[in-house]
């Protein structure tokens, strides 16, 4: 049986911000005198970590962003994080910093993320940032919700009255997505793994985000026939031969049947969050171009 839903193609999207933002930078490049810059820190070896660096970078090449990559060795120290953090922060040809999450288990992140500048916060995860969204007010977004709301609004999805439920409560997706979700006058509904019924829950979703982390968690008996069906997840996951791929939250063939939209995965939310972070650091570079 063919699948019914329609695919919320978060690649093609991506592709076509990037195109945009290439053509912002090349017009502002030589009024402000260089190019934007984003400064990604990564510590120690995680592979995943490593691989979705090099994407980020792999983009920023692409759209003319200059990256001040650093990496460091695992045993780094709190100090040493926050003494770059704050060399960046009062760098001119930095326009965004991101700390590459997770960190090795003796650094704290929250304390980091805190020490970046607010309006350098390419991640979007300062307080201040979480307080201006909370507010109503413009200031830098959270990537993943951010890219979210921007392929939503692609594919013209009505978001004003409708009943949406996060699966997740993190401050990486699941509160900002509800906040954003909230700003767009949706009826949103946090459900997590203390939620009692969860598939009556999921099941009264006009739109459901899934952001759990767990592989294929939302089966098609969760999802309300005509829903739309954002997976925020990306798991890999091994087969018994030991061949990795990634999935999602959501089981994607069964739910695809059941669904009026629906993201992949990969190619769904992924590429969106990318795009986001690149949007970010150039809206901090457009506020220096208007200084």
């Amino acid at each position: 049986m063919k699948p019914t839903a329609k695919i919320l193609d978060g690649k093609a999207l991506a592709d076509k911000i990037q195109i945009e933002l290439t053509q912002t930078i090349a017009k502002l490049k030589d009024q402000v005198g260089r190019s934007p810059g984003l400064a990604v820190l990564m510590v120690g070896d995680n592979p995943a970590s490593a691989a979705y660096v090099r994407n980020k970078e792999k983009s920023c090449a692409k759209v003319g962003i200059t990256s001040f990559g650093k990496h460091f060795p695992s045993q780094t120290s709190q100090t040493e994080l926050e003494e770059v953090i704050a060399q960046l922060n009062q760098d001119p040809k930095v326009d965004g910093i991101l700390v590459q999450l997770p960190l090795p288990p003796h650094l704290d992140a929250v304390s980091l993320l805190h020490k970046i500048a607010p309006d350098k916060d390419a991640d979007g995860l300062h307080a201040l940032n979480l307080g201006r969204l909370v507010r109503g007010e413009t200031g830098l977004r959270s990537c993943t919700p951010a890219g979210v709301m921007r392929l939503l609004a692609e594919y013209k999805i009505p978001l004003q009255g409708k009943k949406a439920v996060v699966l997740g409560r993190s401050i990486l997706v699941g509160k900002p997505m509800a906040l954003m979700l909230l700003e767009a006058n949706a009826t949103v509904t946090i459900a997590h793994s203390k939620s009692r019924d969860l598939p009556d829950i999921t099941k009264d979703a006009d739109i459901l985000i899934a952001a759990t982390g767990i592989p294929g968690m939302i089966s098609s008996e969760m999802v309300k026939p005509g829903a739309v069906v954002v997976d925020v997840g990306i798991n890999r996951v091994s087969d018994s031969s030991g061949k990795s791929r990634l999935v999602g939250d959501v089981q994607f063939e069964a739910i695809a049947n059941v669904a009026e939209y629906i993201t992949p995965v990969p190619g769904g939310i992924g590429p969106m969050t990318v795009a986001m972070l690149l949007q970010n650091t150039v809206s901090s570079y457009l506020q220096t171009a208007g200084n």
